[in-house]
């Protein structure tokens, strides 16, 4: 196929030469009736490039097979054999994978560092999760993906289950070994799904770890959002091998998906990659470079300490690392991630990705340049002569690994729709939980409906709140009470 060719954005250039009078939404009609207010904010361009997917940019019965054409070219450039675009974000893509595999009351094996909008899809389509527990590094307080060897076990438990899901890279940027794991499932001719919305940008460069359909994976998710070019919400899933059939995973997209697709996100998902194509080892061949000269110039900062492969992987923990995500450890400075970031914000205008009780961690993509790198290390030079400042710092409760694993005692979907109460927090501890609780990023559920409560798991939230976290999917913002089940 032409590489070159950028379906969805031509479609959108020809719209532009000889535009149609529209009878259709969006009411808009091409911004002319938009409040001149908000077009000051968001731009003209914003508006002229708001089309009716279906029945403007291409007829009524989408006989161009605009979008399709587009989805086949990133099919091509990735190595897939079907790739599908998703205006809903990964969320949306990640729920369609797992209704492809699995059904209501049916079994799914899912490692337990997933984010929240997998335990949303266990809960929308009533699957039972069988948890594969992560790799878990009890000195750094990290959970690292979990290894092919806990997937097997499992599955030798659990013959009958439908498939499995695995999460890589992590937001931390460490990564499974997914070859070894879709060894294991199709060995009992079970699909593999990847979720990895943190890897857009694997396919496109050799010092980058493996991705996931390199590895053999079923299903593989990507956020293009999150390191790549494209807009928020921007995700495509990709499919290789004959244990899923595409028209089951599409119907169950067009199932959950929106009827009024972003002509705006599909365009940005095309140029993205058409650039990939064209451009993607120059880009990456200067940004890896940029990531190995700012880690290291970061770790020679005193009272900090960049995390890389040394750290991370090796027997127990992960088998691959992201360089491009930078986690830096501020522990020495005596405060934590959550006072820190808050800190470079307000002092330095600069956000930052993840941020924990020892950690701050910096995203770097193609789009990073010298200017960008020297900001970052200004910001972390000040924030070490500054720590004294965010001394002391709320200490949050981390418990041991067991403690932090609570026993799934009801179905997710039975726990979330079944009759439940809020209780105070100080009376949780041996209840069902009927809410996430997730501290927020990266958004992976320290408890999900269906687990019994324990105290160390409110201690590590309720310390956490205080120091800082954002736990956002509670019923009750402070964490004075939680949402619980009514036990008969």
């Amino acid at each position: 196929m032409d590489q070159s060719q950028a379906p969805v954005l031509e479609a959108l250039a020809a719209f532009h030469a000889n535009p149609l009078t529209a009878f259709t939404p969006p009411g808009h009609k091409q911004g002319r009736g938009a409040d001149p207010r908000v077009l000051e904010t968001l731009g003209t361009g914003v508006f002229r490039a708001d089309v009716l997917a279906t029945g403007g940019l291409d007829d009524r019965l989408d006989t161009r097979g605009i979008l399709q054409h587009a989805q086949e070219l990133m099919a091509e450039a990735v190595g897939a054999d079907h790739t599908f675009f998703s205006t809903c974000g990964s969320s949306l893509s990640v729920k369609a994978a797992m209704l492809a595999v699995a059904g209501p009351h049916e079994t799914l094996l899912v490692g337990r560092d997933v984010h929240k909008s997998v335990v949303a899809g266990l809960i929308v389509a009533g699957i039972r999760p069988l948890w594969v527990d992560p790799q878990w590094d009890a000195d750094l307080h990290l959970a690292h993906p979990p290894t092919a060897e806990s997937f097997k076990a499992v599955f030798d438990e659990h013959p009958d289950a439908r498939g499995a899901l695995v999460t890589s890279p992590t937001p931390y940027g460490t990564c499974a070994d997914l070859e070894a794991i879709a060894r294991v499932c199709h060995d009992r001719g079970k699909p593999l799904i990847v979720d990895e919305a943190w890897g857009a940008h694997l396919p496109f460069h050799p010092r980058l770890p493996r991705w996931a359909m390199d590895a053999g994976a079923d299903v593989c998710v990507t956020s293009v959002h999150k390191m790549g070019s494209a807009l928020e919400q921007s995700s495509v899933f990709h499919l290789q091998g004959d244990l899923i059939d595409p028209a089951v995973l599409k119907q169950r997209e067009d199932l959950l998906g929106t009827t009024s697709p972003s002509t705006l996100i599909y365009a940005a998902l095309d140029g993205w990659r058409r650039q990939m194509v064209q451009h993607s080892r120059a880009l990456y061949d200067r940004t890896l470079d940029l990531a190995d000269t700012t880690r290291a110039r970061i770790d020679a900062l005193e009272g900090l300490h960049v995390h890389g492969r040394d750290d991370f992987c090796a027997p127990g923990l992960a088998a691959d690392l992201d360089p491009l995500q930078v986690i830096v450890d501020i522990s020495a400075l005596g405060t934590t991630g959550y006072r820190a970031a808050d800190w470079l914000r307000s002092h330095h205008q600069i956000t930052l990705h993840v941020c924990d009780h020892r950690r701050v961690s910096a995203q770097l993509t193609h789009a990073d340049d010298t200017t960008t790198a020297d900001t970052l290390i200004r910001a972390l030079t000040e924030l070490a002569e500054s720590a004294p400042d965010l001394r002391p710092a709320p200490r949050v409760h981390i418990p041991a690994p067991g403690d932090l694993r609570l026993a799934q005692v009801m179905l997710p979907r039975d726990a979330f729709f079944g009759p439940t109460e809020q209780v105070p927090i100080e009376k949780a501890s041996g209840r069902i939980t009927a809410e996430m609780l997730t501290p927020y990023p990266p958004g992976i559920p320290a408890a999900l409906p269906g687990e019994r409560l324990n105290d160390d798991v409110i201690d590590y939230l309720r310390s956490g709140v205080d120091a800082g976290m954002l736990v956002p999917d509670s019923a009750d913002p402070e964490l004075a009470s939680l949402r619980v089940v009514v036990e008969t």
